[in-house]
C-alpha cells in the first residue's frame, strides 16, 4: 500500500448519473464544483473535499435503504437549499432539527439523493 494513512478509510465516492452533462452543471451551479473529464461516460470530481466520480449508467430507482447516504456540510444551510432548487433540483426531505444541527435532503434529477447539514 503507498499510503499507510488512507488504509480502511473512506478516500473516493462514485456515483452514477443518467445524464454527464446536467451533473457536472448542477453541482458546479450549486458547490462550485469542478471536473476531469475521462472520456464520454466518466468525470472526477474536483474541488468536493474527498475524491470521487459520476459514471454514466442507466435510469435507476433510487433507493434510501440500499444506497448510502453522502451527506455535505454548508455554512449557509437556507443558501444551499435555495442553490440546489435553482439549479433544478428538488428537496426530498424538508429541514429538520437533529441533535448538533438541522439537515434536508435533495434531489440532484439525475437519480442521486444526498443531504446537506449545518450548525
Amino acid at each position: 500500500m503507498s499510503n499507510p494513512g488512507l488504509h480502511n478509510k473512506i478516500s473516493y465516492i462514485e456515483f452514477t448519473t443518467t445524464d454527464i452533462a446536467h451533473t457536472k452543471k448542477f453541482y458546479s451551479a450549486v458547490f462550485g464544483w469542478s471536473y476531469q473529464d475521462w472520456g464520454p461516460d466518466y468525470i472526477g470530481i474536483q474541488g468536493a473535499g474527498i475524491d470521487g466520480g459520476f459514471s454514466k449508467s442507466e435510469p435507476h430507482a433510487a433507493s434510501a435503504k440500499s444506497a448510502p447516504l453522502v451527506i455535505l456540510y454548508s455554512a449557509d444551510l437556507k443558501a444551499t437549499e435555495a442553490a440546489v432548487i435553482a439549479a433544478g433540483g428538488s428537496i426530498v426531505v424538508t429541514t429538520f432539527e437533529f441533535p448538533g444541527g438541522r439537515r434536508f435532503h435533495f434531489s440532484d434529477g439525475a437519480g442521486n439523493i444526498l443531504a446537506v447539514w449545518s450548525e
